[in-house]
């Protein structure tokens, strides 16, 4: 069994990050939001993997070669993003010959029984129960929880079921010649190829696909859902676990759970509570709550809170609320 991991996307709705740092690079809660969908795929057993790359993808593909060496992986670039089908479309040489294949979206973090979805006997989705299915995917399914309609994006849904971006499809054959209908009778949705046009047009041809419920979703396409994520994931670590792994600092006080990476410079200063610190970061006589701080990032003076802060940004003085990319100095002194 092989995963496909479509991570082309140029995350235009976490912009300016996302104009040097791929999405599902983005970290979360100490990690980067990759790592938590790989490690669980890993942790299932899977060790073969492709995923289909793009905007920025070779930063991807070095990060996964050097964070999994042991793992098998493949890179398919997606050089028209057209859709998360055509995505699909794009790895068929690398996935036409295995019996089934997993599909997991490059920026969803998930909370499944993975086991129950790798041993169902049929094809199977993820879902998740929403309050406004307009921005999704929406499954239809009967009470045994065979899917009956499959919609991407209704403007008036029927079912309030998100699909969450995880599948597995036992008609590996079945799907590619699914996308490849959809894309000569130019079916589009958002004037997109749609994987979920194409895995209703494989219902339309009797496949049968399987419902499973997934109890926590993150879909970290924007600051305020990755912010959200980031607080979720340190409550689940725990408070005890957040005091083991952070070291003493000068006259500074942290309010659990936080995340703090290495080599970091901290001192009279006021951390967490949910804030992630990458490494090598530089905080001095400044107050930061429920923020994420990218690596090699300098603060001094400030407070911030509800922010997103990138890579290798320097802030001084004032109090606000931040949403800045990699690479950026702000001086208000």
């Amino acid at each position: 069994m092989k995963v496909v991991i479509p991570v082309a996307g140029v995350g235009t709705r976490l912009r300016p990050h996302t104009y040097t740092q791929p999405k599902p690079l983005m970290p979360v809660a100490g990690k980067p939001i990759l790592c938590y969908i790989v490690d669980k795929l890993a942790d299932a057993g899977i060790v073969d993997f492709v995923f289909v790359i793009g905007h920025l993808g070779e930063k991807v593909r070095i990060f996964i070669e050097e964070t999994y060496p042991n793992l098998h992986t493949e890179f398919v670039y997606q050089e028209h993003r057209k859709g998360s089908a055509h995505a699909i479309w794009t790895a068929r040489e690398a996935i036409e010959d295995e019996d089934e294949i997993i599909i997991a979206f490059g920026d969803t973090i998930f909370d499944v029984d993975l086991e129950h979805m790798l041993h169902c006997p049929h094809s199977c989705l993820g879902v998740k129960k929403v309050s406004d299915p307009r921005e999704f995917g929406v499954a239809e399914f009967g009470e045994d929880g065979r899917v009956t309609r499959l919609v991407e994006k209704p403007k008036i849904p029927k079912s309030n079921m998100a699909i969450v971006g995880l599948y597995k499809v036992k008609e590996v054959q079945g799907l590619l010649r699914a996308t490849e209908h959809i894309m000569q009778h130019d079916i589009r949705t958002v004037g997109e190829y749609q994987l979920t046009d194409a895995l209703q047009y494989m219902v339309e041809q009797g496949t049968h696909f399987h419902t499973i419920p997934v109890q926590n979703w993150f879909d970290c396409g924007r600051k305020e859902v990755l912010l959200e994520t980031n607080a979720m994931l340190l409550d689940q670590r725990g408070i005890a676990a957040s005091q083991r792994d952070v070291p003493s600092f000068e006259n500074t006080i942290f309010i659990h759970p936080v995340s703090i990476g290495s080599n970091c410079n901290i001192a009279h200063s006021i951390i967490g509570p949910h804030v992630t610190i990458g490494d090598h970061v530089h905080i001095q006589r400044s107050i930061v709550k429920d923020s994420i701080i990218g690596n090699f990032a300098g603060l001094d003076e400030v407070v911030l809170k509800h922010s997103v802060i990138g890579s290798d940004a320097s802030i001084r003085g004032m109090d606000l609320n931040l949403n800045i990319g990699d690479n950026t100095e702000i001086d208000f002194g």
